[in-house]
């Protein structure tokens, strides 16, 4: 007994701590890094299921990089280049035999900080006025979220127009992310735009930038943005403070979740930098392309189901939870097909929603399952018989039959939102997301005051660790 209480005491003062931390900004608490956590509850040690993803980190790792035509890297037959910015200058040589000389395409993607910079290098303009187009292809052979700006930079001045293209079919089909051009209108036939120009409503438009293209520096101005952050920040503030704001959208729009989700990048290289209005004919070696360091951030999708993801034999697969399975979690395990597969939740912030897949043979109802000796083995599982089944989002299990599900939620086990099914989806006010509403001060107050009461003079470090 005096064991059972000391372990409600230290779930209670977990809890305390927790609520006084969640002054963080959302940015900081809501990574929705754990996929379960024991907790206790009037039935004793149970399961705490909750919506998971994997760490944002570097994914140029983990690419596969294809030029077209697979010819138009510099080096064969060796060729000397002029600098652009000083046309006498011709002393730069690509020999794709000599190391130190060559500039094949993993140089995009090597450790930045090297000196001299390396940096991939296509053949010069030498068939002008032929257009000079490269098509550089990043491949994943699995489905990624994005999460922070893409980033570019070119060693020869940024090129005149250049498309960033993105397919979510491994390459079988493609959609422009942007265009950019020194004279938009002239390129394609488009009004030039930032994205300083979208709102929330035109959020999804495809826009052709001149922001990244006009003017040449030799030294400065060397990157070319796709930018992912200043879109979040229409939902999510300046400062990315308020991401409830944008999970709750990221959940109720999937054109929403597609359009920062890829399965490959496609850089369309058009046409060079030339530094001025006329091309020099007679010093073409002056006009090619150099790409030092591509930057691509993001995560692996797992459909929140997920919070690792593992690269074993060249291939990207998340480690699935909630007894969901596939490169993607995107489908039951077997036997545990109970109800229809669906992605976790964002919402409610900040643990989310899990989701997870129950067995196939739950059910009110007893059915025999006979053996192969013809025996019927009767036993079944059934509301709340083990941690997998247990109500969520603060339902009560009802005589083992059916959970009874607080406002706002509905489902077997309570885990689907009731304003899913409503006119407007969950973004309304009468949605029913009482959940999203934080504690108030006066429980806060009292949940503090008790916990140092109990406990005073005790650190939160051991509950947290």
């Amino acid at each position: 007994m005096r064991f059972h209480f000391a372990l409600t005491l230290q779930a209670l003062w977990t809890g305390v701590c927790q609520a006084a931390m969640q002054h963080y900004p959302a940015a900081a608490w809501g990574h929705y890094d754990v996929c379960k956590s024991q907790v206790y509850s009037d039935e004793g040690l149970t399961w705490d299921y909750m919506a998971c993803q994997p760490e944002a980190a570097d994914m140029t790792q983990y690419l596969k990089v294809t030029l077209d035509p697979p010819n138009i890297t510099c080096g064969d037959p060796p060729e000397t280049y002029c600098a652009l910015e000083n046309p006498y200058m011709c002393n730069n040589e690509c020999d794709a035999t000599t190391e130190e000389l060559a500039h094949p395409p993993g140089l995009m993607f090597d450790t930045e900080g090297r000196n001299p910079t390396t940096f991939w290098q296509s053949t010069s303009w030498k068939k002008y006025p032929k257009p000079l187009l490269v098509n550089i292809t990043l491949s994943w052979n699995k489905t990624i979220e994005l999460t922070e700006d893409i980033v570019l930079t070119f060693e020869s001045g940024r090129p005149e127009q250049m498309v960033l293209e993105k397919s979510l079919d491994y390459g079988k089909t493609w959609q422009p992310y942007q265009f950019y051009a020194t004279d938009c209108l002239d390129a394609f036939t488009m009004e030039p735009k930032t994205v300083q120009d979208l709102t929330q409503h035109t959020l999804l438009d495809i826009i052709c930038t001149e922001d990244y293209s006009r003017g040449y520096v030799w030294k400065n101005d060397k990157t070319v943005r796709f930018e992912i952050k200043d879109r979040f920040a229409l939902f999510a503030g300046p400062r990315l403070h308020n991401m409830a704001s944008l999970y709750g959208q990221l959940d109720t729009t999937k054109k929403l979740r597609d359009f920062f989700t890829i399965t490959d990048l496609r850089i369309r290289l058009l046409r060079p930098a030339t530094g001025a209005t006329m091309v020099d004919e007679n010093n073409l070696s002056r006009y090619f392309y150099a790409i030092s360091d591509i930057k691509v951030q993001g995560r692996c999708k797992c459909n929140l189901h997920a919070n690792s993801c593992v690269y074993d034999k060249e291939k990207l697969s998340c480690e699935c939870e909630h007894n969901t399975t596939g490169p993607d979690c995107g489908r039951c395990k077997r036997n545990y097909q109970g109800r229809a597969w669906s992605a976790g939740s964002y919402l409610p912030i900040p643990k989310g929603t899990a989701n997870i897949c129950i067995p196939s043979n739950i059910g009110p109802v007893i059915r025999p399952n006979v053996s192969s000796l013809g025996v019927a083995n009767r036993k079944e599982a059934r509301v709340c018989d083990n941690e997998l089944l247990r109500c969520q989002n603060g339902g009560t299990c009802i005589s083992n039959v059916r959970c009874n599900c607080p406002t706002g939620y509905t489902g077997l086990l309570c885990e689907k939102r009731r304003c899913e099914s409503e006119l407007g989806g969950c973004g309304g006010p009468d949605s029913g997301q009482a959940h999203l509403t934080p504690p108030s001060t006066s429980r806060l107050l009292l949940l503090l005051l008790l916990g140092s009461v109990l406990l005073r003079g005790v650190s939160c470090w051991p509950a947290v660790l």
